[in-house]
């Protein structure tokens, strides 16, 4: 009984484990770069996730549109990968933009890796 248990609980946590093997602070965002249209509601959000961890694994992004005070005007999260993972030292090119939709009080942006996860 304490080997069926102890079966178990390993077969339970054992997907745990590897969803921890890689951290936020493992992807890297680059060259992130914001465009809004002029006169449209439209928006090009477009950077490049870069995976560091020794394993394949996808990362979801947040982007924070923010106004001129630091306030958030408007979060959203997406999965530039999508259920993909991204191999070790390769990266995924991202638009999030569509997402959005543009606001005269939008100032500044900040984007960051929210979640990781092997799918």
């Amino acid at each position: 009984m304490k080997t069926l248990f102890a079966s178990a609980l390993l077969f339970l946590t054992s997907p745990l484990a590897a969803h921890a093997a890689c951290a936020p602070t493992d992807f890297v965002i680059q060259d992130f770069k914001v465009v809004a249209a002029a006169g449209s509601p439209r928006m090009s959000m477009k950077g490049q996730l870069v995976n560091h961890c020794a394993e394949a694994a996808a990362a979801q992004i947040q982007v924070d549109a923010k106004d001129a005070s630091g306030n958030i005007v408007q979060s959203k999260k997406g999965w530039p990968a999508g259920t993909t993972n991204i191999a070790p030292g390769q990266s995924v090119d991202f638009d999030l933009g569509r997402l959005f939709r543009y606001q005269p009080s939008m100032q500044t942006y900040t984007v960051s890796v929210a979640e990781v996860r092997a799918w």
